[in-house]
């Protein structure tokens, strides 16, 4: 879950905003509107990385392989069900 936290908590608690942050994202609001989400490095460069990673389904982890296999589709989608009929 991400912890939210205003601007000004954030200057005033830095040091303890940080180290949450290493643990989990942390969403920064300015005028009650969310403005930042500060993450720690390695989860930014675990999304970096797969943020432009294309991959074959057989190159997949265990963990996004169940995910998909539990995922359904959105509703909206139902519209193109006539283009997977044989």
């Amino acid at each position: 879950m991400t912890r939210t936290v205003s601007s000004a908590d954030f200057l005033k608690s830095y040091g303890q905003i940080v180290e949450a942050a290493l643990r989990e994202p942390v969403s920064i609001t300015s005028h009650g509107r969310e403005r930042l989400v500060l993450l720690s490095a390695d989860e930014y460069r675990r999304l970096k990385q797969n943020d432009r990673a294309a991959l074959y389904p057989w190159e997949l982890g265990d963990e996004a392989l169940a995910a998909l296999a539990k995922a359904d589709p959105p509703t909206e989608a139902a519209r193109f069900d006539d283009e997977t009929r044989a």
